[in-house]
């Protein structure tokens, strides 16, 4: 039958506070009207102003149904939607929240309609797509459905027509909906999950990251846990194998009888160093675990509802809530994805790329209330579901889409390599189908920085502000080991994809650094793109991801030289099209070059160094100045009890006699403050216990610090030796 295009077609809900049926109540009536939430919130004011006398209407009402459907559907939850009245609009008094209605029949039992279903109050049809043509007659002709018809489309057909099948590539989404039903059941019994973890540890040594510092159980396990990172124990850097194992002992762990998926191909895992959803128990908040939980029931109940305001609402404010937590982030997505892969997008990195360069969405690199909130993520999904109804798709459902980005985004094959003490069976960082950990200034605080929080957070500002800066102290202020630390914490995640590493020395030239001629085969010469260039063309590249050079000991090489034209074009205010130069080597046809500005460079200069000369001024204006000194402090003193595990009094004397020696060096009219001794001789590393800590420390002294007084005082020896007893004596 054909369809009226003169008017349009609404279909509405009808209850009040989410749960009431007001169908008979409004068809007495004569009229249809949507109640606003609590706090009197009409997202729908527009359309109800914009329904015409003459257009015709049905009640409707969503939900998720897994039992008695008219076609197999291999087990897997099926949207419903059932028409309970259907009529003609009379009247719009024009206040956005009512239109008078006469109703024409209804339904009891409602009419149901499978498949193309929405989750709206108010959602007009488009009248060009042949699934609302469809709907249109089922609801108002009495047309039936097509059920098979649906079945053929890639959108449905991926999930229903052959899901379940042992060759389906994504026969997987069954096991990880039931299993995340079943683990819902255990908010308020996580004791058994905890008990249950440690158990298997002894047998599953995959297990053992599920350890941290100043636990009170006695084998140092984690004392809680969040349902995303329990799922997470079999979505880690794995062999399949592996990941087998460890869903299936989980799957028994929780009571849950299902096959456990052959492959897992397409779903996003966690970093290995990074595979909890909330931070060590001295960092997070005491909420941060409930918090987790919450998000988890709050997802399930928006993803098997169906439709309803109060359920979208209250899953935009729990993920808000959620993303706001100490390592959360874009990893809450992938969480999500686990538990309802059909209705939840995985939003890591290789996802985020894809979804640029298929669809020409750019999501913004950081994920919070000012740059991409719960209400975002929502209305993504929603737009991506309405794209993968569309013939022109290259995907046609949440799960097809994390397989093609998967695909397109993983560079190596998944080791097969055993379990080693390490855990060296995980994927390489460029082999991991996940995009990198987040990373920000409590997670280079947690790893060992002593500086003042507010001094990252003024670092941080700077390096996004000048774009390039150099990190210049005394031997041992940790000026290499904190550079990388803020290119992470600047880009918000820790990848190493986008890091560039490179120390300057006496020899190292233009050619080396930007751009030179260098040998190929045949004897050839070829222009070649130095680490530089390369950074350049990558920041090109991918405009929505930063870049970072990290330049060790800039200060021993010739900066000018290596740097040549760049030195202009890395200038903050000269990253524009139209400050581009012509380098000194260019390829044929080559366009002038200029540097992007999502490109960052850090340095680092040992001051103390009297081989080296003054750094030349064209550089100085180019770059930021930050001074790091010793930070023989709180935050020291407590990393040396707590990962070194010396007892604090001996620490307390061990920050005094280096303060001392400092003194002594400021003093000294032929050294100076330059010239301090930094913290990083006399501080061990993450988790190196000291069993020995006088004789750590003699060592310390007697092999890198009394060596290094001996060239400071190269004119006197005898003060070097003085100085070197001083730290020891007593000891």
């Amino acid at each position: 039958m054909s369809i009226d295009t003169s008017r349009n077609y609404w279909f509405v809900g009808a209850s009040w506070g989410g749960t009431e049926d007001k169908t008979d109540e409004l068809i007495e009536q004569g009229i249809w009207r949507f109640w606003p939430g609590p706090e009197g919130k009409n997202a729908y004011e527009d359309k109800i102003r914009s329904m015409k006398p003459g257009d015709l209407i049905a009640i409707k009402s969503a939900y998720v149904r897994k039992h008695d459907l008219p076609f197999d559907n291999r087990g897997n939850s099926v949207s419903v939607m059932a028409i309970k009245a259907i009529g003609e609009i009379t009247e719009n008094p024009d206040d956005g929240i009512q239109v008078k209605v006469d109703w024409k029949e209804r339904f009891d039992p409602p009419k149901e309609w499978f498949f193309y279903t929405g989750r709206f109050s108010v959602w007009k049809m488009k009248l060009d797509d042949s699934y609302a043509r469809d709907l249109i007659r089922f609801a108002f002709h009495d047309e039936p459905q097509d059920i098979p018809r649906f079945l053929l489309h890639p959108f449905w057909h991926n999930r229903y027509a052959v899901a379940g099948a042992g060759g389906s590539r994504f026969a997987w989404t069954q096991f990880y909906e039931a299993f995340a039903d079943r683990l819902a059941e255990f908010h308020d019994r996580r004791k058994e999950l905890i008990e249950g973890l440690e158990r298997l540890s002894e047998r599953l040594p995959w297990l053992n990251y599920l350890r941290e510092r100043g636990s009170s159980r006695e084998s140092g396990f984690l004392e809680d846990i969040c349902p995303f990172t329990f799922m997470g124990a079999f979505n880690r850097g794995m062999t399949v194998e592996n990941r087998r194992s460890v869903a299936a002992a989980l799957a028994d762990l929780i009571g849950l009888e299902a096959e456990v998926p052959e492959a897992f191909d397409g779903i996003p895992v966690m970093n290995n160093q990074s595979a909890w959803f909330f931070a060590f128990k001295k960092r997070r908040q005491p909420t941060d675990i409930d918090g987790l939980w919450d998000m988890f029931r709050t997802a399930l109940q928006y993803a098997d509802a169906g439709e309803g305001e109060q359920e979208s609402d209250a899953f935009a404010a729990a993920f808000d809530r959620t993303i706001s937590q100490r390592k959360v982030a874009w990893t809450l997505t992938m969480g999500l994805y686990w538990i309802r892969p059909w209705e939840f997008v995985p939003l890591d990195q290789n996802t985020r790329q894809y979804l640029h360069s298929s669809f020409g969405i750019v999501l913004p690199r950081k994920i919070g209330a000012e740059h991409f909130a719960g209400q975002d993520y929502l209305d993504l999904i929603e737009d991506l579901k309405g794209r993968f109804e569309e013939g022109t798709s290259p995907v046609h459902s949440i799960p097809e889409l994390s397989y093609a980005a998967w695909g397109q985004g993983r560079v190596t094959e998944e080791t097969q390599d055993g379990y080693g003490a390490d855990d060296a069976e995980a994927l390489p960082e460029e082999a991991t189908p996940v995009g990198a950990e987040p990373y920000g200034i409590g997670d280079i605080e947690a790893e060992g920085c002593f500086l003042p929080t507010e001094e990252l957070e003024s670092l941080i500002k700077r390096i996004s502000q000048k774009k390039n800066i150099i990190l210049q102290g005394t031997p041992g202020t940790g000026k290499t080991w904190l550079s990388k630390r803020l290119a992470y914490a600047l880009m918000g995640q820790r990848n190493e994809h986008s890091l560039t590493a490179v120390q300057f020395h006496p020899t190292l030239s233009y050619e080396d650094f930007v751009r030179g001629w260098r040998p190929a085969a045949g004897g050839r010469l070829t222009l070649s793109d130095g680490p530089l260039m390369q950074a350049i063309r990558r920041a090109a590249e991918k405009p929505d991801s930063m870049q970072v050079v990290v330049i060790e000991e800039i200060n021993r090489g010739n900066p000018a030289q290596i740097f040549g034209e760049m030195l202009t074009l890395i200038e903050g205010d000269k990253r524009k099209p139209e400050d581009a130069l012509r380098l000194s080597h260019m390829h044929e046809g080559e366009a002038p070059i200029h540097v992007p500005p999502n490109l960052y460079l850090i340095g680092t200069m040992n001051i103390a160094d009297r081989s080296l000369a003054l750094v030349d001024l064209a550089l100085r204006r180019r770059f930021a100045f930050i001074d790091l000194v010793p930070q023989f402090n709180k935050a020291w003193a407590d990393w040396l009890e707590n990962e070194g595990g010396i007892d604090r009094q001996l620490v307390d004397d061990i920050g005094a006699r280096m303060r001392k020696l400092n003194d002594a060096i400021a003093a000294d009219g032929a050294l100076g403050i330059n010239f301090c001794v930094g913290h990083s001789y006399v501080t061990p590393g993450a988790g190196d216990r000291v069993r020995d800590p006088v004789s750590w420390f003699r060592a310390v002294v007697e092999t890198e610090i009394g060596p290094l007084l001996e060239e400071y005082w190269f004119d006197r020896p005898e003060r070097a030796q003085e100085e070197t007893e001083r730290l020891l004596a007593g000891w």
